[in-house]
């Protein structure tokens, strides 16, 4: 499986730059952008397996950081960018990788967020959250949901079913568009990993996230493409 490095395309100086991971092959019908959560980059165990689980499945997966997470590798601990940078970088990433219909883009939690408030807009073919931030934990009340109850790309949420960020008790009974599935992991949590009585394990629940996005995003290709 090919893996290689190379930089970010050029944008806005005010955004700081950043490299570009690739997992797969590079004639692959359709490219996966991945990007991280809040708390840990692109070479966070989570992102590493997905990465590799989805190049496996026949895809070619990108991973990228966003500019904040340039401060942590050199012991700088700081937050998440303002929401609108996080987005145009999201932007800048997913438009330098070409034809929007051979495209797909996710991410873990604040990532996959991202990729669901820029996916209409890109013209991608889906998008995929694992674990998505429905809001704060202890919040309930702070919604991150207005745009995904119009939301017009097929898009798959893989949640645990006790992620803090919404729990299977709670996302019912919010306004999600028919263009959204979510699928459920037992027991899970906010990286889908259940508790150790609940009879399943977090190397299952992973590989069944992976296994569903690939086919979902396969099944977004074109009649007779195929990764």
């Amino acid at each position: 499986m090919r893996r290689s490095t190379k930089p970010a395309p050029p944008y806005d100086p005010a955004v700081a730059a950043t490299e570009l991971r690739i997992d797969g092959r590079d004639d692959a019908a359709l490219t996966f952008v991945l990007a991280h959560g809040a708390g840990a980059g692109m070479d966070s165990g989570f992102l590493v397996a997905v990465a590799q689980g989805l190049a496996a499945a026949g895809l070619r997966v990108v991973r990228f950081e966003f500019p904040y997470m340039a401060g942590r590798r050199h012991g700088e601990r700081r937050g998440p960018d303002p929401q609108p940078r996080l987005l145009a970088y999201y932007r800048q990433v997913v438009q330098g990788l070409g034809d929007p219909r051979r495209l797909a883009i996710g991410g873990k939690s604040l990532g996959g967020r991202m990729a669901t408030m820029v996916a209409d807009e890109l013209s991608v073919r889906a998008a995929v959250a694992f674990g998505y931030p429905f809001h704060p934990p202890s919040q309930p009340t702070r919604l991150r949901t207005a745009h995904l109850a119009t939301l017009r790309t097929p898009t798959l949420i893989l949640q645990g079913e006790r992620d803090p960020f919404g729990t299977k008790a709670e996302v019912p009974g919010y306004v999600l568009s028919p263009a959204i599935t979510v699928q459920w992991l037992p027991d899970g949590d906010h990286s889908l990993v259940p508790r150790l009585r609940s009879g399943h394990s977090a190397a299952a629940h992973l590989r069944t996230a992976i296994t569903a996005a690939a086919t979902f995003v396969t099944a977004a290709l074109p009649h007779g493409q195929s990764p």
